[in-house]
């Protein structure tokens, strides 16, 4: 018997294999494929002949504790204590895995904003807890009446995305207020925020959980060296929360993974103190406006987009086709891999939009523009 029955293989599976079937140009699978910094990679070969290659403590690498907790006092102006309230984890993936299997219990209830990305519901279920998924407006802004409407004295944690995958989008003042003033209503309810593409804002920074003192001392946030550094294979992420709800994540954590690999974490750490993230904004912007230029003279419909490296797009004057269909004979007969929307809702909604990744080197955007502008 199947403790996820419902869960199949992700969507992202899905359409990578079906891009390197049909040797597709793949913008769905959100990674970067242009080479990595060569400061990077030249720490990486002469750390490669140092004494770096064991376990490091459970938490992470002391220094890189250290330096994560100087990136969030230089990011946000928020000090935390590197010793008891960081994690460094397996990428955010399993740092979000591991706080929702830490904090959630049977019979719990945990909010969802849809559409969300797949990795949230999982751990949910495996705690024999209820995912409770409530739907974004169509223009992806939350309503807050209906989510404070989904929540009783059985939720035990609300999830956010900010800035969001798959839509772009990045929560308001009024949005941050409004989660503030759910919060409170709910004085039990802990705040997982997920903000791995912090550093990928564009005409406006997103608002992270860390400047907020209403939400922090409740919050739980994840954030992502991968997404960063555009090292995703990596998997190197992080996690930041109050000793309290940290104590208890670290119990699972260490049972989980233990310490994380040993050589990324040194890595990391010393690139810090050559690395600028303040740049990562404008470096992606350039893609982002570069892209949709290529594509301002094609059929589909350019939707807004506020963060991440994800650009979703309308096809509704192309094909009446489901997302799904759609993206699958995008593949098969124009050679560009996307992902369909629908995937990120619990009902399968279908507004007829897909999202590509323009995290690519411009040839490659080049050419995908060019086969997208032929349909």
């Amino acid at each position: 018997m199947s403790k996820l029955p419902n869960i199949s293989t992700s969507i992202f599976t899905v359409m990578s294999k079906m891009a390197a079937e049909h040797n597709a140009i793949n913008l769905s699978q959100g990674f970067p494929n242009f080479p990595v910094d060569e400061k990077l990679t030249a720490i990486v070969a002469k750390l490669a002949t140092e004494d770096i290659h064991q376990y490091t403590p459970m938490a992470g690498y002391p220094p890189l504790l250290s330096k994560i907790a100087s990136l969030v006092k230089h990011s946000y102006q928020r000090i935390i204590q590197a010793e008891t309230e960081i994690l460094v984890t397996t990428g955010a993936t399993q740092g979000i895995f591991t706080t929702i299997q830490a904090l959630v219990e049977s019979e719990d209830e945990v909010i969802i904003l849809d559409p969300s990305y797949d990795s949230y519901e999982a751990p949910i279920l495996l705690c024999n807890a209820k995912p409770v998924r409530v739907a974004l407006n169509d223009d992806y802004t939350p309503n807050w009446t209906t989510i404070e409407a989904a929540c009783s004295s059985k939720t035990k944690m609300i999830i956010i995305n900010n800035p969001h995958n798959p839509t772009g989008k990045i929560l308001t003042e009024s949005d941050i207020k409004a989660l503030e003033n759910l919060l409170e209503k709910f004085p039990k309810m802990i705040l997982l925020s997920d903000e791995v593409y912090e550093y990928i804002t564009f005409e406006e920074k997103h608002i992270s959980v860390h400047t907020r003192e209403l939400l922090r001392n409740r919050a739980v946030v994840a954030s992502s060296f991968g997404k960063s550094f555009h090292i995703t294979g990596w998997k190197v992420g992080y996690l930041v929360a109050p000793e309290p709800l940290m104590t208890e994540i670290k119990k699972v954590h260490q049972f989980l993974v233990f310490s994380v690999n040993s050589l990324s974490q040194a890595a990391i750490s010393e690139y810090l103190d050559i690395v600028s993230v303040d740049e990562i904004g404008s470096f992606y912007q350039q893609k982002r406006d570069y892209f949709r230029q290529l594509l301002s003279k094609s059929r589909f419909k350019l939707m807004p987009c506020e963060g991440t490296y994800f650009q979703v797009v309308s096809y509704e004057a192309i094909s009446n086709e489901n997302d799904v269909d759609f993206c699958k004979r995008l593949i098969t007969e124009h050679g560009v891999a996307a992902i369909p929307i629908s995937n990120f809702y619990e009902n399968g909604k279908d507004l007829h939009l897909i999202r590509f990744c323009f995290a690519k080197d411009n040839a490659t955007l080049e050419e995908a523009a060019r086969r997208l502008c032929q349909i």
